[in-house]
């Protein structure tokens, strides 16, 4: 059990207070957001990784009949090596807790995907029930299924699905350039092309099942937050930094886009990160950052098949 108890450090150390905070008040992920949102993806995959292996570990500990297939394949000196003959009383508290966890983040993660795709028809159903024929000439700007929806109010989203539907009300159109609105349209297929709505759907999912994790909690602010800067750098790598941030501006003036107020804070941020651009991660460093962050991960795997190689060395 003591490898059961390795693994647990490492979620102890990985979900604790210090490393998701390090990582949110760092300046770096907003000059690369795609890695920065790997990054966050590695960090949570170790944590549900360990809590994983050290569940399996304890069920066969706990259960004969778990360890007689976990370690089917294996020689009896690697079964020894873990040395789960004896399970003591807190190995199964321990387990069934683990257990519980499981069974729990599964709950949340099919709850955050039944709500999704019902509120998905619903909505889908009611934009098409509105949309007038699309406009002459527009298909020269859009690239996708496209669906205007007959509306003075400016908007455009996303609507995920297979395939993706983009949304865009009549009143965008008449307050956007072409360029401004290519721009927009661009920002939302690049968060169709990036399926950011399942990390958004596991964000939330995690923080509303384990609302005390840090790294949880974080990983579903800084989720939202950076799947809209990459949005943004895919817009403005195309049609420019000065005609997305306009854009944004003109999609967002009676939303209060310049206010300093919380609900409005980010879409500031965003304007003045893309009228004063900075310059992207080298690639020396990105690839660094990246194959880093993929190690971190095989950390708990090092950690359950270290004392079976060990055994066979």
């Amino acid at each position: 059990m003591t490898v059961c108890l390795l693994l647990l450090s490492v979620v102890a150390v990985t979900a604790a207070v210090p490393v998701p905070r390090a990582l949110t008040r760092a300046e770096w992920p907003e000059r690369d957001p795609v890695v920065a949102l790997w990054v966050w993806q590695c960090l949570v995959a170790t944590v549900l990784l360990c809590c994983l292996t050290a569940l399996v570990l304890g069920a066969a500990a706990v259960f004969h009949t778990v360890r007689d297939h976990v370690f089917a394949p294996a020689p009896p000196a690697v079964t020894a090596a873990y040395d789960l003959s004896t399970a003591p009383l807190w190995a199964a508290t321990l387990t069934l807790l683990l257990a519980c966890g499981a069974a729990w983040t599964t709950a949340m993660l099919a709850r955050e995907l039944v709500e999704a795709r019902r509120h998905r028809g619903q909505t889908l159903a009611h934009l098409r029930e509105r949309a007038p024929d699309l406009p002459a000439g527009l298909g020269a700007v859009a690239r996708g299924p496209l669906l205007v929806l007959e509306d003075e109010y400016p908007d455009a989203w996303w609507m995920p699905g297979s395939p993706p539907q983009l949304i865009v009300t009549t009143g965008a159109l008449h307050r956007l350039t072409d360029h401004q609105l290519d721009a927009v349209l661009t920002h939302e297929r690049g968060h169709a092309r990036a399926h950011h709505d399942w990390l958004l759907h596991l964000s939330t999912a995690l923080a509303t099942g384990f609302p005390r994790v840090p790294l949880f909690a974080h990983f579903c602010d800084q989720t939202h937050r950076l799947v809209e800067l990459a949005a943004d750098d895919t817009a403005s790598r195309r049609c420019g930094h000065l005609t997305t941030a306009l854009a944004l501006i003109s999609l967002n003036q009676h939303r209060g886009v310049l206010s300093c107020a919380s609900s409005h804070r980010l879409l500031g941020e965003r304007v003045d990160r893309l009228l004063e651009p900075q310059p992207r991660l080298g690639r020396r460093h990105r690839a660094f950052t990246t194959a880093v962050a993929a190690l971190v991960p095989l950390l708990p795997l090092l950690i359950v098949f270290g004392p079976g190689l060990s055994a066979l060395a």
